[in-house]
């Protein structure tokens, strides 16, 4: 599955740029709900950990979930992905974080893409589960690219995030309880690489630039916070409450509180 080397490609990118940080730059905050860069990391080595054990079966991905949760209820993510690495956090969480992107990459890239997994909601196969944190990991990362003051330089392996967000569409309607107020509008964006990806048949139209797109979609970005174009009332309801990743409805960040630090 291509979307392994892509993962791997997109996490190399990240640890090129946390390479350089001295331990305590990981304890800074981010604009992500105040999360460290050292709570970020810990939140995608577990879950990559997790995309493994889920590949191994539905027994490892079992004890897994049980040993991480530990018997207690009411903890946060945090607090339990924290206890679940001891604490690990700084230089020596990045090293582990690396063994495991690739670890994981590898051993996707020779599954099969249908084959069914276990997950914390409904089941997935191994090519959504994959997909799944590439997205993640794509999204997590802007929080750090923007307190570190770095504009990220994306390729086209977002394609990814994009049709992830297409797919979403109906779901994140269904989500929120909402009708369907019609069909997927148009999207005409372009590509890091200056291709243009075409998507839907509506009337309503929404343009500009794919990454801009999955901000939006990853709710990394408030949609004024872009320069997409969006035309008509269901592109507009669809920007303003887009979610391509599980769980319960979450809403974008305000206007203006995401944004690339500049130094």
């Amino acid at each position: 599955m291509q979307q392994a080397a892509n993962l791997r490609d997109e996490s190399a990118a990240l640890s090129d740029l946390l390479a350089p940080l001295y331990v305590a730059e990981f304890e800074t905050p981010t604009l992500f709900k105040g999360w460290t860069i050292n709570n970020i990391l810990r939140h995608l080595h577990v879950w990559n950990i997790a995309a493994g054990k889920s590949l191994d079966g539905e027994n490892a991905f079992r004890a897994f979930l049980a040993e991480l949760m530990g018997g207690e209820r009411g903890l946060s993510f945090d607090a339990m992905e924290s206890r679940y690495l001891g604490g690990l956090s700084g230089k020596a969480l990045l090293v582990e974080w690396e063994a495991e992107y690739a670890k994981l990459a590898n051993a996707f890239a020779n599954a099969d893409p249908k084959a069914r997994l276990k997950w914390m909601g409904p089941d997935m196969s191994a090519i959504s589960s994959i997909t799944a944190r590439l997205m993640e990991t794509w999204a997590h990362a802007q929080a750090i690219y923007d307190v570190l003051g770095v504009e990220r330089i994306d390729t086209d392996r977002i394609g990814n995030i994009v049709r992830l967000g297409v797919n979403t569409y109906g779901w994140t309607f269904k989500n929120r309880k909402e009708e369907l107020p019609g069909p997927m509008p148009r999207l005409q964006l372009i590509a890091p690489s200056g291709a243009v990806w075409e998507y839907g048949d509506g009337e309503d139209l929404i343009t500009g630039s794919a990454t801009e797109f999955c901000q939006v979609v990853t709710q990394c970005r408030n949609i004024g916070d872009t320069q997409l174009q969006v035309s008509g009332s269901i592109a507009s309801r669809w920007m303003a409450i887009a979610q391509c990743f599980a769980g319960p409805p979450q809403y974008p960040p305000p206007m203006g509180t995401r944004h690339v630090f500049t130094k």
